[in-house]
């Protein structure tokens, strides 16, 4: 298996991929070599002969000392840098040269110091890190002492103890716990995102050891396992112990990354340690993400080489016609060097010459430029209080700075579920019973208002209501008191029918932790705290309903339930859990009152209910149906309610075929099955339960006005379809006006293309025809993956498929199919997918869509297909950290996407296209004068610049205006971007900066050059003073020439300036100012003569300038200049008008005339009907709960 890299501390930064290629690489060969892993309990020499790592993790690139040698080497792999290192070498080539070496040698060192700098400070954040993970404390069972060592020194084979509360350190084999049968609760939030409390359970070998210290020492199985992997559900091997060999499963293995919950301590072997914990084997391979905009450079670069090549060879062909026709007759006057022996010779040397004035058409500062630009957005991500997360106290944070204008290109996001979109928190909504509805808030006139704290129900009557708990709808409370029989058998059946398991506990946990997916009572029963403990948040949240209502789960046994009903105890003897499982989408308990009835109480999805039904519930059912439908419309996850009082007899019967089925060793599942099938029939409908799996804040009006702005959102998670489906609808990705939501659930490749190639010929039915525009364009595409084109549907749709249809879709024969139906629709959900399906695909999309995509999410599972996007979004809170310590970006509710994208992303993007546009604009006009002025001085490479304005033209003279403009523009506000998502449409086409825009600034600079060089020539030729001095000789045409290329620069970075600062006036005109100063010292009398050599302007500023005809050619040229780009930017949106122009036109209107805000209706679709059922429960907990593995052997206290 592949090793996989972990970024447990790793800010992800700038090549962060190249120093760990030849670890990664090492390891690995290592695992492919390994094909079973072999280790001895307390024996760390028979261990260290597999040469298994330790628990360290490495994230950092360098150290002391090869930062220099490595760093180095890494940044001349960029083209621009090795270029100009080519460049430095030619320059010492007296023969060539015709530009001093430190022209090039000041800006390449403070380019090579600045990214060194950033580099060294990334590097020591790493070490940091590092450092903090692997010197957490654990205790190590040695020479049967606990010992505190730190994390880096835990070796495979070892015993370690887990505390309550603490992360474990690796993958552990579980040995044994404080709770009976050796069961331990864990959180996954780190691996999976959701927080609902999970039970694992020792080996039965080694449970009774419990803490015994002699034991756990002398003890010395051997385990044979898989390799490490990175399934994170999946585990297999075998402990030979005292002769005997006992099989291992997942249920026995605690991962690195879980949290130790409401268990004083377990002990555990050590089987996976540092890298081959499953935790980092999903963290992906770490790649080093370029942006569009980054590969594009990388292009134009290329193209720039090109052309710089062409008029070097063009230059130096008109060098050699020059010296055979007129200098080789000149050689009395301008004899030949000795090394020259020809006119072809000197052409060749010509070539070169060159190559060296014309180098600024590739400016070294241009990545330096662009790499303080991203830090400077990245900047502004840390610091806006908008993304600001106050009850955890954690802002935003740009975690890469390389991607900032990528986020405003985004087309697809694909979101996780649990923890993203929703806080995994479970609210008891509303309720149906007996036809009448529960849960709305209503004023003394009995009409129906907002919901607000004073229609909060009082729940003080009954001293054992939770007090968190939160119901707007007083009616029921006295539907309650009234003791209406079918409220009571409702509540009845919520406390009785479930899996929630409740201790009692010595010491108010209050005091303490409070885990994720525990209940408390707020009140002390005998002599202890009531503490719930749910294997899901949905049967936590109705067992809380039912007890602040007034019937409260006390306790169980494997035989019986202690409910409190309205301050009365009574005992239920428990006769059958007939369990839930994803086929029967119900659980029924079945029960013997006090009063010796034998009632059977069930609660399911309604689809499943409404065919048990007995006859006699047809009209409250249609009426239940419909207040389902209403539940449904609000994003609400619906259960019906029913029950069954049974006869005596049938029940004795029936419980025979139970025990017969039960212990049945073929078909276990579906024998039981039937036989709940005879029992589960004739129900009586008691109503419905509408629970809100609470969405984080802002979720649907983000995910709303993504849409608008054309994003795609796709929902990847590992959770249940009816779970899945009922969020797309609750957070607007799924709407019930769509014209239809297709199920794709085919378990083999044919039915899975097929209902695949059903949907799309609903969508677009021409496109099964070979006719069909695009299916031409695909025939004709033999290679893959090519880009696929967009196609329009016929409708509004959506898609859900399961993980295991996907496995099959994402084949190599028919991604493409998934792919095309998929992207027709406007929402997608896949659900039940591993960590590597949700990479696949992630990764499809990108191969074949060619668009930027983003993927969000908080668990370890996300990782994969956070890594594969090209941009990674980690939700860091109560959800654990893994996800956010391997992405881009991280904050903490989802709502914050949309302040990501449409503004900072938005922002980002604009700023660096008028960047890079301007930029290179710039360095054509500055650079293209010396091509003109080749004509007029035999093609000699001499330069029409002053040495020392060559040097600083990019490095300050232009440097601050472009940075200012960079770092603060903004075409419209905050409120704008987010009002008219449509602004962020030109990004996803990527409009403002592309190769017909790179031409157009070519065109632009190649014009501006030319009026640079010929209307100061026609300036100074023959020209005179008003003393009749002459004024037509190099230096002062020199002086107009660069006086008047700064002066246009100055006025085009003006007008592309829309929201001007007090910074973005002192960098530009400031450096127009500071240009003057800096001239006039070069040109004074002290430099000149103190270094005639280097400096020989002597006085030409001064001179030069008081002259009126510089002047009015510096405004004329200026004019010339400016009206192309004035012209055109006043008739482009007249004339080629796009959506953005037409946005900014409303705005604009806006701003003059308001808008009053527009009133939304709901409206309903009486002729749709879908199910709200959803219930994220897991098979097999019955059981547990019946055999009496869950209770305590001795008081439980918590210390």
């Amino acid at each position: 298996m592949k090793y996989v890299k972990a970024f447990i501390s790793e800010i992800l930064w700038d090549c962060s991929w190249f120093c760990s290629a030849m670890y990664e690489r090492e390891n690995e060969q290592r695992q492919n070599e390994e094909e079973e892993r072999i280790l001895q309990a307390n024996n760390r020499r028979f261990n260290s002969l597999f040469e298994y790592p330790d628990n360290s993790i490495k994230t950092s690139k360098y150290s002391f000392f090869n930062f220099l040698p490595v760093n180095l080497f890494e940044q001349f792999q960029r083209l621009a840098n090795a270029y100009f290192l080519i460049l430095l070498f030619l320059q010492l080539i007296p023969q060539i040269s015709s530009l001093a070496w430190y022209t090039t040698v000041i800006p390449l060192i403070v380019v090579l110091s600045i990214t060194g700098v950033k580099d060294a400070i990334d590097d020591v954040k790493r070490h940091q890190s590092d450092q903090q993970v692997n010197n957490r404390s654990v205790l190590i069972l040695v020479n049967g002492r606990i010992e505190e060592n730190k994390w880096r020194n835990v070796q495979v084979g070892d015993i370690i103890k887990l505390e309550n509360d603490h992360p474990v350190t690796a993958d552990v084999l579980l040995l044994s716990s404080s709770e009976p049968y050796g069961l331990t609760y864990i959180e996954t939030a780190d691996l999976d995102g959701e927080t609902n409390l999970k039970v694992k359970q020792a080996v039965s070998a080694t449970s009774d050891m419990e803490d015994n210290l002699e034991l756990l020492s002398a003890f010395n199985g051997e385990v044979r396992c898989e390799p490490p992997n990175n399934k994170l559900d999946r585990f297999s091997g075998t402990l030979s112990y005292l002769g005997d060999t006992y099989f291992l499963d997942y249920e026995r293995l605690l991962l690195r990354g879980c949290i130790i919950r409401n268990t004083d301590w377990c002990y555990g072997l050590v089987v996976y340690t540092g890298p081959d914990t499953k935790l980092m084997q999903n963290s992906g391979r770490s790649t080093f993400k370029r942006t569009h905009i980054d590969h594009l450079m990388n292009v134009l670069v290329l193209w720039i080489f090109m052309l710089l090549g062409g008029m070097c060879f063009l230059l130096s062909i008109g060098h050699g016609i020059w010296e055979s026709n007129r200098g080789y007759h000149f050689q009395a006057f301008l004899p030949w060097e000795r090394y020259i022996t020809s006119s072809a010779a000197s052409s060749a040397l010509a070539f070169w010459s060159y190559f060296i004035v014309l180098n600024t058409m590739v400016p070294i500062s241009l990545y330096v430029s662009v790499e303080i630009i991203r830090l400077g957005n990245s900047y502004y991500i840390n610091w806006d209080r908008k993304m600001f997360y106050a009850p955890k106290n954690t802002p935003a944070q740009a975690r890469t700075t390389t991607l900032n204008e990528e986020l405003g290109q985004v087309e697809y996001v694909f979101s996780d579920k649990t923890g993203t979109l929703t806080e995994n928190v479970m609210i008891f909504n509303k309720c149906s019973i007996n036809g009448k509805t529960y849960g709305y808030s209503y004023d003394e006139n009995g009409q129906c208002v907002p919901k607000s704290p004073s229609n909060k129900v009082d729940f003080s009557y009954n001293h054992l209501a939770d007090p968190k708990f939160s119901f707007y709808d007083k009616t029921l409370v006295e539907a309650v008191k009234s003791e209406d029989p079918l409220v009571y058998l409702f509540f009845l059946c919520l406390s009785l029918c479930h899996t929630v398991m409740s201790e009692e506990k010595v010491e108010e946990v209050r005091r303490g932790h409070q885990s994720p997916g525990t209940v408390l009572l707020p009140f002390s029963l005998l002599s202890g705290e009531l503490v719930y403990q749910a294997q899901s948040p949905d049967e936590g949240a109705l067992v809380t309903a039912s007890r602040n209502f007034g019937f409260v789960f006390h306790s169980r046994t494997p035989e019986t339930i202690t409910v409190i009903e309205m301050g009365r105890v009574r005992v239920y003897r428990l006769l059958a859990i007939l369990d839930f499982s994803n086929e029967r989408k119900r659980m029924s308990v079945i029960v013997q009152t006090p009063e010796d009835r034998v009632m059977l109480f069930c609660k399911g999805a309604d689809t499943i209910i409404y065919e048990l039904l007995h006859p006699s519930c047809a009209a409250l059912s249609d009426v239940t149906m419909d207040q389902l439908d209403d539940f449904a419309s609000e994003g609400l996850r619906t259960l019906m309610v029913a029950y069954r009082e049974l006869d005596k007899a049938f029940f004795q019967t029936w419980i025979k075929k139970h025990g017969e089925a039960w212990l049945t060793l073929e078909n276990r599942e579906k024998k039981l099955a039937l036989v709940y099938e005879e029992i589960e029939r004739d129900l009586v409908l008691l109503g419905a339960t509408a629970i809100e799996d609470k969405l984080q804040s802002g979720v649907p009006e983000t995910i709303v006005t993504l849409n608008k702005a054309k994003i795609k959102i796709w929902v990847l998670t590992g959770d249940k379809q009816e779970t899945a489906v009922n969020i797309a609808y609750s957070c607007r990705i799924f709407k019930d006006e769509m014209d239809a939501v297709f199920m794709v659930e085919g378990t083999d490749r044919e039915t899975v293309l097929e209902e695949l190639r059903t949907a799309r010929k609903k969508m677009k039915p021409e496109s099964l025809l070979e006719s069909d525009p695009i299916n031409i364009y695909l025939a004709r595409k033999s290679k893959m993956p090519f880009k696929a084109v967009d196609e329009v549907p016929n409708g509004s749709y959506g898609l859900v498929i399961s993980g295991c249809s996907l496995a099959y879709a994402l084949e190599s024969n028919t991604e493409f199919e998934l792919l095309r139906t998929a992207c027709m629709c406007k929402g997608v959900v896949c659900c039940r997918m591993t960590p590597l399906q949700k990479a696949q695909v992630v990764d499809l999309v990108k191969r074949y869509k060619k668009v930027v995509t983003l993927a969000i999410g908080d668990g370890a599972n996300d990782i994969g297909m956070i890594k594969a996007a090209h941009i990674g979004v980690g939700i860091s809170g109560q959800e654990g950290m893994q996800a956010t310590l391997s992405s881009d970006f991280s904050f903490c509710q989802f709502r914050y996407l949309q302040r990501l994208l449409l503004v900072h992303g938005r922002w980002s993007y604009n700023r660096m296209c008028k960047f890079l546009s301007y930029f290179f604009y710039k360095n054509f006009a500055f650079t293209l004068v010396h091509f003109w002025y080749a004509f007029f001085n035999g093609f000699s490479a001499q330069t029409v610049y002053d040495i020392w304005f060559i040097t600083f033209y990019n490095l300050i003279y232009t440097s601050l205006p472009i940075l200012g403009l960079s770092l603060f523009e903004k075409d419209v506000n905050e409120t704008w971007s987010l009002c008219y998502p449509e602004l962020y449409e030109p990004g996803q086409h990527n409009l403002y900066f592309n190769k017909k825009e790179f031409i157009k600034c070519l065109l632009h600079g190649i014009y501006s050059s030319f009026v640079l060089f010929f209307v100061p020539m026609g300036t100074v030729f023959n020209s005179e003073r008003s003393d009749g001095k002459d004024i037509s000789d190099f230096q002062s045409f020199s002086l107009l020439v660069q006086t008047t290329l700064i002066w246009v620069m100055t006025m085009q970075i003006a007008l592309s300036t829309t929201y001007w600062t007090m910074i973005n006036h002192a960098f530009t005109w400031g450096s127009l100012g500071l240009y003057f100063c800096i001239l006039f010292l070069l040109c004074s009398d002290g430099l000149c003569l103190m270094f005639p050599s280097v400096f020989n302007f002597l006085g030409v500023a001064r001179n030069g300038l008081n002259q009126p005809q510089m002047w009015l050619c510096l405004v004329l040229s200026s004019v010339l200049c400016l009206i192309p780009l004035m012209g055109y930017n006043f008739l482009k949106p007249i004339l080629w008008p796009i959506n953005v122009d037409k946005v900014l036109n409303r705005i604009h209107f806006c701003l003059k005339h308001p808008l009053p805000p527009p009133v939304q209706i709901k409206v309903k679709h009486p002729g749709l009907r879908r199910s709200a059922y959803a219930f994220s429960h897991k098979q097999g907990f019955g059981a547990l709960i019946t055999s009496g593995k869950t209770l305590k052997s001795r008081a439980f206290t918590r210390r």
